[in-house]
């Protein structure tokens, strides 16, 4: 079938899936050209379909030459209806890992759920024995406690006052201003609940009960801070609160795998376009702005340069995990330099719909989002029928 993006509001619900495989294949020849890391050799990544838990996949086969499991929750294809992305880098991944040797199992399913954490358990057990490396990069807007049996849901909204700034549809480019209002009843409760450390430190005691964790292991969630343009409806707003929680957690698994001199880190990364920051006002248009500048200064990364450069210049130097006052691995260093604040801020309040062009880079911050479904990616030829019906003939099947 001849497949072509289909928008809803800030999702494309269709995807490509030579789109999605040439997308991987820009990863692992980008690794591929940074040399071998001394790093983990047995990794487990839940949430490992997209964005920089993809990149975390990528990086420890390619980079580390490491067995890989990934966990994820991705829509396999059907007869004339695509896969979810995931599926397809997910297949793609794997087909590459298996082509120079790598161990590659995946498994499909709720990762917040008792029995999706079992057969990873199960699957572990089987086949690796013990992984030395978690990755823990969910993103999800609801969450199922297993334990409670209740939904939550996540918000995105400020604490105390409403919030009110620009923002820009990227399809169109017009900006605009928006107001969000505060949170209010359970909203911080929920996204706490939803985007918190609870379920990492539940993977992570499930997997110590079981043996499953090599002495020294690490594990990494990834997190963001960000400027204090968006602070108001980010950090300092209900998502905020749960990164908060986030970098508690960490703490107390370091805390909780002492007995194996475990470690636990919450790596802050910097902006990027994915799904989820897409939907979030305000976040576009800083993206646009810090695009154009990082790339002006020749220092803009995506996903893969940004893991990339957690594992080489941060995991495995050899030496001891550099990290800030708090606690944190820090890659958005680059991002957050003040002189690329400064000009952002400056270029903040210029910004209007008739030079937003100019100012900021908006088909760079298109191309990306559109490339997240596979679509746009440089090399691919979208006149060409594809065949949706990919399979991931080694998943683990629930």
């Amino acid at each position: 079938m001849i497949i072509e993006p289909r928008m809803r509001g800030f999702i494309c619900t269709t995807s490509h899936p030579k789109g999605c495989e040439q997308n991987v294949k820009n990863q692992i020849d980008y690794i591929n050209s940074k040399g071998i890391i001394e790093g983990a050799k047995k990794v487990l990544v839940i949430g490992a379909s997209t964005g920089f838990g993809l990149a975390s996949r990528i990086t420890s086969a390619f980079g580390c030459n490491a067995a890989t499991i990934g966990v994820f929750f991705e829509k396999e294809p059907s007869e004339g209806k695509t896969a979810s992305p995931g599926w397809y880098n997910s297949a793609a991944f794997e087909d590459e890992a298996h082509k120079v040797g790598l161990y590659a199992k995946s498994i499909n399913g709720d990762a917040f759920s008792k029995e999706i954490k079992k057969q990873t358990l199960e699957l572990i057990k089987a086949d690796l024995g013990q992984v030395d490396l978690v990755i823990y990069s969910l993103a999800s807007p609801v969450r199922m406690n297993p334990e409670t049996g209740i939904l939550h849901r996540s918000t995105l909204k400020p604490i105390g006052d409403v919030f009110t700034n620009k923002t820009v549809d990227f399809h169109s480019g017009k900006v605009s201003e928006i107001s969000i209002q505060p949170s209010s009843g359970d909203d911080i409760e929920n996204t706490v609940a939803v985007m918190g450390g609870e379920d990492w430190m539940m993977w992570i005691e499930a997997l110590k009960a079981e043996n499953l964790l090599a002495t020294g292991a690490t594990t990494v969630a990834y997190s963001y801070i960000g400027p204090s343009l968006t602070e108001a409806v980010y950090r300092k707003g209900t998502i905020g609160r749960a990164k908060d929680h986030l970098e508690a957690t960490a703490f107390a698994i370091t805390d909780s795998l002492k007995a194996i001199d475990g470690k636990a880190y919450v790596s802050v990364n910097k902006a990027l376009v994915t799904q989820a920051s897409s939907a979030i006002p305000v976040i576009p248009l800083y993206i646009s702005l810090l695009y154009k500048i990082m790339k002006e200064e020749g220092i803009h990364e995506g996903c893969i340069e940004q893991i990339q450069r957690l594992y080489q210049e941060r995991l495995y130097t050899g030496n001891k995990v550099p990290v800030d006052e708090k606690g944190r691995i820090r890659v958005d260093d680059l991002e957050m330099r003040p002189d690329v604040q400064a000009k952002i801020a400056q270029l903040w309040a210029e910004a209007v719909t008739e030079n937003l062009a100019e100012l900021g880079d908006l088909e760079g911050y298109r191309k990306d989002f559109y490339n997240l479904f596979g679509f746009d990616v440089d090399g691919v030829d979208y006149k060409i029928e594809a065949d949706e019906m990919v399979n991931i003939d080694s998943i683990a099947k629930v």
